[in-house]
């Protein structure tokens, strides 16, 4: 059936799929078997991707949790939306994600960490603040109103409810509540769901600067598999927080098989549509003093997979760039629905089709607070500008740019030896210039003036 002509209603025979977006925070592409993790942490999602598309090469358009998290429910980049960092609110007027498909006649649920209702509050998040969202159960800054085994969200009232156990399990646990009790005789019995379940795993604890995995995970990874770039890099707090790390990766492994095991009980697993991304990676401090906000692979590629109807199944390994922006749609495109013409990205499914030629051949990606920054992924090379001058906490961007970063991820995939100021390499940096600067432009900024300058760190 094409994907317009599914019926709605809700004593259609055939009604339009639920959609599941599971969430997680800070996880590098890499912690992922399908990836070539050898830690055995992600058999549920290796298998999820088995049978439906794995995103072989996604990115995140910005690596801090805010701005991110502000694409994936708009389908827009940071500088659009207007959250170009860490602190702002989305502004609420906004078309997103659980507007649209609320329209479209689903029940909407939200659950865990939020990060979008600006700085002024922790926990309770106003309803004009929730982008839509019905069902409500979390926490603006989840990090600062939970620990490993404290965790405490709010519902649509502002009420708290505590609860115990692992932090991950919790939120599980009410995304299962979700799915059953909300649709078992209530009001939503007949409507297809949407469910945004974002935790924040597994980001580190804030108050203590560390990975707290479940009791006795650590131990199980106390002699880690490391990836590359951290090897090779030395230096950052990698050493002491993989185990934990890995172990809270696992964790949350298993409460995704925990929530597809009760889709499949339920009979409705082939009729969701499972988004599994994260909002950026995590370099362990070996990049800059922090975690996450830089150009690289170990910041802005993220493991993405999607299963469903639509098109979402077969084993598919996509290898083509995507975007977070791109998400979205794809979404709204699986489910049947129409795709607000203010996303910025494109759907997927024409790319499982061999129906999308003009699909881009790199990512843009924003950079702030550690700096006000511009990247260009392509498949060989990752190329990043920054603004010297720019204030990279109050300024959304820059008029000005110069050449900071440029690998070459052919021979150089773990992005160790920076060619930005290498004269052998000046014909690459000037194509990449006009390539980042049209994508800039075309991301609805205006067009800035790019040169070459000092390279940056490693």
């Amino acid at each position: 059936m094409p994907l317009r002509d599914f019926p709605y209603g809700p004593a259609a025979p055939t009604r339009r799929p639920n959609v599941l977006v599971f969430f997680t925070d800070q996880q590098r592409w890499d912690t992922t078997g399908l990836h070539g993790n050898p830690m055995g942490l992600t058999p549920a999602l290796d298998r999820l991707a088995a049978d439906g598309v794995s995103v072989d090469r996604s990115f995140t358009c910005q690596p801090v949790c805010a701005p991110s998290r502000a694409s994936l429910q708009t389908g827009q980049y940071p500088t659009t939306t207007g959250v170009f960092r860490n602190g702002l609110r989305l502004p609420r007027d906004t078309p997103t994600l659980a507007r649209a498909f609320r329209d479209a006649g689903y029940a909407t649920g939200y659950i865990g960490k939020w990060h979008l209702a600006g700085g002024r509050t922790a926990g309770p998040v106003p309803e004009e603040d929730r982008a839509g969202y019905e069902y409500w159960l979390a926490a603006n800054l989840l990090e600062f109103t939970s620990d490993a085994y404290e965790t405490t969200l709010y519902d649509g009232d502002g009420t708290s409810h505590h609860f115990d156990g692992y932090r991950a399990d919790a939120l599980g646990t009410a995304a299962i509540d979700f799915i059953e009790r909300e649709r078992d005789g209530g009001r939503d019995r007949y409507r297809p769901f949407f469910l945004f379940l974002s935790f924040l795993e597994p980001h580190h604890q804030n108050s203590r600067d560390d990975y707290p995995a479940p009791t006795g995970y650590s131990d199980r990874y106390d002699d880690p598999w490391v990836p590359p770039d951290l090897a090779a890099l030395g230096g950052g707090n990698w050493a002491q927080n993989l185990p934990g790390y890995y172990g809270m990766v696992r964790r949350l492994d298993e409460v995704l098989d925990r929530v597809v095991s009760v889709l499949e009980r339920r009979g409705e697993l082939d009729d969701t549509v499972i988004l599994f991304t994260s909002d950026h990676g995590c370099h362990f401090k070996t990049r800059n003093s922090e975690y996450k906000r830089s150009v690289h692979d170990a910041s802005v590629r993220v493991p993405t997979v999607l299963r469903g109807p639509g098109g979402l199944r077969g084993g598919v390994r996509l290898p083509d760039l995507v975007a977070h922006v791109d998400l979205p749609p794809t979404l709204l495109q699986a489910a049947g629905l129409p795709v607000p013409p203010q996303m910025q990205g494109r759907s997927l499914l024409p790319l499982l089709h061999d129906s999308a030629p003009d699909w881009p051949q790199e990512v843009l990606i924003q950079i702030s607070e550690s700096e006000v920054a511009r990247a260009l992924r392509t498949n060989r090379w990752k190329y990043a500008a920054t603004a010297p001058n720019a204030d990279p906490w109050n300024d959304p961007r820059a008029d000005h740019y110069q050449d900071a970063y440029l690998y070459d991820l052919h021979s150089d995939p773990h992005e160790l030896t920076n060619l930005a100021a290498d004269p052998a390499y000046a014909e690459v940096r000037a194509e990449l210039r006009q390539r980042l600067v049209q994508r800039i432009v075309e991301s609805g900024e205006p067009r800035p003036v790019i040169t070459a300058g000092e390279p940056g760190g490693a």
